[in-house]
């Protein structure tokens, strides 16, 4: 499956930007730009979590944004700002990253040892 989805305007939710959002199994491309054109590319298997933003304005105009969060050195938060069909969108990210992690045999670990030495000193644990 594939989405190719524009920014909009929070007032009637036209798309009248010039960023594109192209949504693939594989990436994430967002293009932006009319005479100077920028295209950052994110792939599926480093978004690690997705949330949905919907203020009232976007609620009324059927808009919302799609942030991910990545292991991406350019974008730690990648934003899809004020585009429609939100919620399918980010249900396809959620499904689509954890695929592209398993078929690229990935996993996302986290450093959950914070404090773990501390706290062994305080029951005297070794």
């Amino acid at each position: 499956m594939e989405y190719c989805e524009r920014k909009r305007t929070l007032l009637f939710g036209l798309p009248i930007c010039f960023t594109k959002y192209y949504i693939t199994d594989e990436k994430i491309t967002i293009k932006k730009g009319f005479l100077d054109i920028v295209e950052d590319d994110a792939f599926m298997f480093k978004i690690q979590d997705v949330r949905l933003k919907r203020s009232f304005m976007e609620r009324i105009f059927g808009t919302g944004t799609v942030v991910c969060y990545t292991g991406d050195v350019t974008h730690p938060e990648l934003e899809m700002v004020h585009i429609k069909h939100t919620e399918e969108i980010k249900e396809f990210i959620m499904n689509a990253s954890e695929e592209a992690r398993i078929k690229r045999r990935t996993l996302h670990t986290m450093s959950i040892d914070g404090d773990l030495h501390e706290e062994a000193e305080e029951y005297n644990v070794d």
